[in-house]
């Protein structure tokens, strides 16, 4: 405990908490979860666009849902948005009855694994977070479901200010400058950091909220590093390995979900950050604490004997 009992200011503290979370975030069992998330994540996305165009088709006139759905591919690396704008102009050039068919048809793929894609996440953080007592399947799984609830209300509202924010653009210069919206590309990396912060806080811990001071700093970080690793993503997709020639047709859908895992694994670390954050925290109110606590990193196999 004796590395924490620094000044908080100190390049060397933060240096030393970075290198803990990575250590904890790291593991091999959090990798199985890692591998979980981005498959039914991969699983959940196109059931999303269908719903997602579905209720843009209800609201908003046809015309604008193409334009406006696709901005949404901007976050991803180019090599993976030609199979997303090829759904979202499929779609949309559907009829509003055939979109509403498929829409409800995708609600119940798409609630499956968006469901058990957050499950798989919650039971990662929770392993990061040293939980060694679970929470009750009833109430794990109802868990899962509002934090998938509200992941998929908050990316509507984020989609709805990028959309907004590109009619602006496009409406002219006076538009575009009065304020009214920041640039489009901050609405992703905010709506992240929010959506990662309420995760941590809530989420995260079984008995006691996360303290907002390491949730806030979880967020923040795991928003930057997932801000990055897209930029890594693309470069390695496009520049360094072409998975097209590797993969053919699917090459797509690899490269998404290269990118999917590259994004879970820097929402696992921003949780290890915020964990080793709160470690801190209290190793600076309790001298008392047990040395070995918390500086071990969470084994799954422990973990299991500790139900029994």
């Amino acid at each position: 405990m004796s590395g924490y009992r620094t000044d908080i200011a100190s390049p060397g503290f933060w240096g030393r908490l970075s290198v803990r979370a990575f250590t904890r975030s790291w593991g091999r069992d959090v990798m199985l979860y890692t591998g979980g998330v981005s498959f039914f994540a991969l699983l959940a996305v196109f059931p999303a666009i269908a719903i997602l165009i579905g209720f843009y088709k209800a609201v908003l006139s046809i015309a604008q849902v193409g334009e406006q759905a696709a901005a949404l591919a901007d976050v991803m690396p180019h090599a993976a948005r030609a199979i997303f704008r090829a759904e979202i102009e499929r779609l949309s050039n559907a009829s509003a009855r055939t979109v509403s068919t498929q829409s409800a048809f995708a609600l119940i793929v798409g609630a499956y694994a968006a469901h058990r894609g957050f499950k798989a996440l919650l039971a990662g953080l929770n392993l990061i977070h040293d939980e060694t007592e679970p929470h009750g399947f009833f109430k794990f799984n109802l868990l899962a479901f509002f934090v998938a609830l509200f992941a998929f209300a908050l990316f509507t509202v984020v989609s709805g200010a990028v959309v907004t924010s590109r009619l602006l653009d496009h409406a002219g210069p006076a538009a575009a400058s009065s304020g009214f919206m920041p640039l489009d590309g901050l609405w992703p990396a905010l709506g992240l950091g929010l959506g990662l912060t309420l995760l941590y806080r809530y989420a995260m811990s079984h008995r006691d909220p996360v303290a907002w001071g390491p949730s806030i700093t979880g967020g923040v970080v795991a928003t930057l590093m997932s801000m990055v690793s897209s930029w890594l993503c693309a470069i390695y997709v496009e520049q360094i390995a072409q998975l097209g020639a590797t993969y053919g047709s699917v090459g797509a859908v690899v490269v998404l979900l290269i990118w999917l895992s590259w994004n879970v694994n820097a929402i696992f670390y921003g949780g290890a950050f915020a964990t080793e954050m709160e470690i801190a925290s209290r190793a600076r109110g309790a001298p008392d604490i047990e040395p070995e606590a918390s500086g071990s990193v969470v084994n799954l196999s422990e973990r299991r004997a500790s139900r029994r």
